[in-house]
């Protein structure tokens, strides 16, 4: 399922409890030896940058934890991690913050 939306209303999504919305990187054009990678045998990449994070998960006691995850983190996720959803021609992933596997803090 496919949604669109302005513009403006894609920075005012906020995912919920302890999901975050990821843009996944650019794909590969070459190897890392030189070679050119035809379309038909790129992998999508297991990584990109959290755009949004939810309020955190709750817990059993029903308070909120906060994410460690932050907005503008650079994460690693499994290969079939989250939801792929298309917003103004661009795809995302909307996965809970236990799916990424390691983040990179600036």
């Amino acid at each position: 399922m496919s949604v669109a939306l302005e513009k403006p209303l894609v920075e005012h999504l906020v995912p919920i409890n302890d999901r975050i919305l990821v843009k996944r990187d650019d794909e590969e054009e070459k190897s890392t030896g030189g070679i050119v990678i035809p379309d038909t045998a790129k992998e999508k990449p297991v990584r990109g940058t959290v755009v949004a994070v939810g309020s955190g998960k709750r817990l059993k006691s029903g308070q909120v934890q906060a994410l460690t995850i932050k907005a503008g983190d650079k994460i690693y996720f499994g290969k079939y991690s989250g939801t792929e959803i298309k917003l103004n021609g661009k795809e995302y992933l909307i996965m809970r913050e236990d799916d990424a596997l390691i983040f990179i803090k600036d």
